[in-house]
């Protein structure tokens, strides 16, 4: 694989990770079973039967439990400290051919790219929790159930722009997560008062 498009692999993995990192792990080896597509570096572990299984078992967890409001946000707070190093590990992984010293600033990036994902999928959510109808729960959920699985594909059949996308949204979250945080915030204290 180039440089490309392993950075894009690199880059599409952890920054999913963030949103459904199940997906991320089970498409990739779904991809690289049956599709015959290279993982770089050291994700061909991924193609595993049992990785496979185990990813996949948990993403049908997380897809029933991401649809009910509140339980996906504790998910998300229990997640916190699952998918931020687990999108780590896919970004220097994906790095596992290369120096060392690249392997370790992937980590740090693929960690960021993931948490940046995270943070901004877990505010948003708590916002959407605040909705007085359950329907918008989940159909966010589902919407981020097509974009961890497209994002994953995308990767490998249009690398450049999948990067564009992730960094375009790492820009974009920098802007949105502070008014998504307001908006949380202030639908705590309109309950709070109204309690």
């Amino acid at each position: 694989m180039n440089l490309i498009s392993t950075l894009a692999l690199a880059m599409g993995s952890s920054w999913v990770s963030g949103i459904r990192l199940y997906a991320a792990v089970a498409t990739l080896g779904l991809l690289g079973r049956f599709a015959h597509l290279t993982l770089p570096g050291e994700l061909a572990i991924l193609t595993n039967w049992w990785i496979i299984g185990i990813a996949s078992g948990l993403f049908v967890i997380e897809f029933f439990v991401d649809k009910i409001p509140y339980l996906d946000s504790t998910w998300d707070v229990i997640h916190t400290f699952i998918r931020i190093p687990a999108g780590a590990v896919l970004a220097a992984a994906a790095f596992g051919d290369f120096d060392r010293k690249v392997q370790i600033v992937a980590l740090l990036l693929g960690g960021g790219l993931a948490f940046s994902a995270h943070g901004t999928k877990a505010t948003a959510r708590a916002a959407v929790n605040l909705s007085p109808e359950p329907f918008s729960n989940v159909v966010v959920s589902l919407i981020e159930d097509v974009i961890a699985i497209i994002s994953i594909v995308l990767a490998f059949l249009l690398p450049i722009v999948m990067i564009i996308l992730v960094t375009g949204f790492v820009v974009l979250s920098f802007f949105l997560l502070p008014k998504i945080f307001r908006l949380v915030r202030g639908g705590f204290r309109r309950v709070n008062r109204a309690t």
